[in-house]
């Protein structure tokens, strides 16, 4: 079956924000200062500890009426990606004020990953904590947060949080321009 060519300016214009939900904007900003274009070294490590480096982007912006945050995280970058290598994945975070928290959810397809998280700052970070597909406990964590960059990691406890494991880390800047 042949699909009709559609425009996706259409679904651009429905689904893009100009900014936060003027309502909730001072809420909406926890994750509302990442908006726009970032470049991130991501390292990736296995149970035993063996890593893996790539270069990557990471775009942010406000969708939904300026009521969410939606991301799509590049891994590689697009200049040297293959199609199916890495991950090419998007996360959207909605904020909750009834439970003054943000509901996440992150899907990457190519990896066949589907996770959901409740974040929330806590002193200088912001904490997603979440599951991993197999049931142990995750945490996506934004820290060392500046203007133009941060660190996230991404920590996992196979011992019921006895102990978290690094899986990954990246450190993110905000391109020029």
């Amino acid at each position: 079956m042949k699909l009709a060519a559609r425009n996706p300016v259409v679904l651009a214009d429905a689904l893009l924000a100009d900014g936060p939900d003027p309502e909730q904007a001072e809420a909406l900003m926890l994750f509302g200062r990442f908006v726009g274009e970032w470049e991130c070294d991501w390292t990736g490590y296995d149970w035993d500890g063996e890593a893996r480096t790539e270069r990557g982007e990471w775009i942010f912006g406000w969708v939904l009426d300026g009521r969410a945050v939606q991301d799509v995280w590049i891994i590689p970058e697009r200049g040297r990606r293959a199609r199916g290598e890495g991950e090419y994945g998007t996360t959207i975070r909605v904020y909750e004020p009834l439970l003054d928290a943000w509901l996440v959810t992150w899907n990457g397809p190519v990896g066949r990953a589907r996770r959901t998280f409740v974040a929330r700052a806590v002193d200088d970070a912001i904490v997603q904590e979440g599951r991993t597909e197999e049931g142990y406990p995750l945490r996506w964590i934004f820290s060392e947060i500046e203007e133009d960059s941060f660190t996230w990691r991404g920590v996992c406890s196979r011992d019921g949080e006895k102990t978290w494991h690094l899986r990954e880390e990246m450190r993110v800047r905000r391109k020029a321009g």
